[in-house]
């Protein structure tokens, strides 16, 4: 079987300052972000509305802010309410780690609306437009979580090829190596049929639509293979899913209707 190799977390030093993996798979996916965004304005539809790159580096911007507040609240009401109610200053410790994709969607969908009423831009045509865009920094995002050796997954069968021991987990058991799972369909796969999907006008709502179904049906899927949270781990055995499973729940209903409405209405 497999060993995780146990990176180093500090990919290059610098006198007395670190440069980690973490940081540099987040700036990678803000470039690809930028790149992948900035092909989707110049695409008909969007270029017609007078969309520019100046305005796709403005989306950069408030989606990292959205992503930075929203994964970091997200991750205290949804995941450690009670700690962080019973420590309220630690909601600021955001060195000690503790971030929740959801929450960080969330943040994302809070700035694109409030851009979309500043800029006084279509807020769902800007979110078709930015959808395709995001899978890439997802991916990127996982290969930290993989270099890092964390969010690692279930126990696996010994005789899995690539079943794989972490060591980070303090014991020897093969397990699924849950972050190149979700690296692969929610990255990946997810960009791949959203970027195919986006090529052609489709109507308000169904990329923004699709990437939420996309991405709830992967993630639930993940999440068999995906070990939770030690403090999650009653919830898990109480509810019979996840607390992941259960927030793709939502996205996936939210998802379907969005791409439903706008199968009804003049594509763009």
């Amino acid at each position: 079987m497999l060993v995780h190799p146990q990176f180093n977390p500090v990919a290059l030093q610098l006198g007395p300052v670190a440069i980690h993996w973490y940081g540099i798979t987040y700036l990678v996916a803000f470039g690809l972000f930028l790149w992948l965004a900035s092909k989707r304005a110049a695409q008909p539809q969007f270029a017609q509305a007078g969309w520019t790159r100046r305005e796709v580096e403005d989306l950069l911007f408030w989606g990292v802010l959205g992503v930075v507040i929203g994964g970091r609240l997200g991750y205290v009401l949804f995941y450690k309410p009670g700690y962080y109610a019973a420590n309220p200053l630690e909601v600021f410790a955001v060195w000690k780690g503790g971030m929740a994709f959801h929450g960080g969607l969330l943040g994302v969908i809070a700035a694109m609306a409030l851009y979309a009423r500043v800029k006084g831009r279509p807020f769902l045509q800007v979110m078709d437009l930015i959808a395709p865009a995001v899978p890439t920094g997802l991916a990127s995002g996982r290969a930290g979580n993989f270099i890092n050796g964390e969010l690692w997954g279930r126990a696996a069968d010994p005789a899995l090829p690539w079943a794989m021991v972490f060591p980070q987990s303090g014991s020897l058991v093969p397990r699924h190596p849950s972050p190149i799972y979700q690296f692969l369909m929610e990255g990946l796969l997810l960009f791949v049929i959203l970027w195919l999907y986006a090529r052609k006008p489709r109507g308000p709502g169904q990329v923004a639509g699709l990437f939420l179904v996309g991405y709830g049906v992967f993630r639930f899927i993940a999440e068999f293979f995906r070990e939770p949270d030690a403090f999650l781990m009653e919830f898990a055995a109480r509810t019979g899913l996840s607390m992941g499973q259960w927030l793709c729940v939502p996205m996936l209903v939210i998802g379907a209707w969005l791409w439903w409405r706008g199968a009804r209405r003049t594509a763009y």
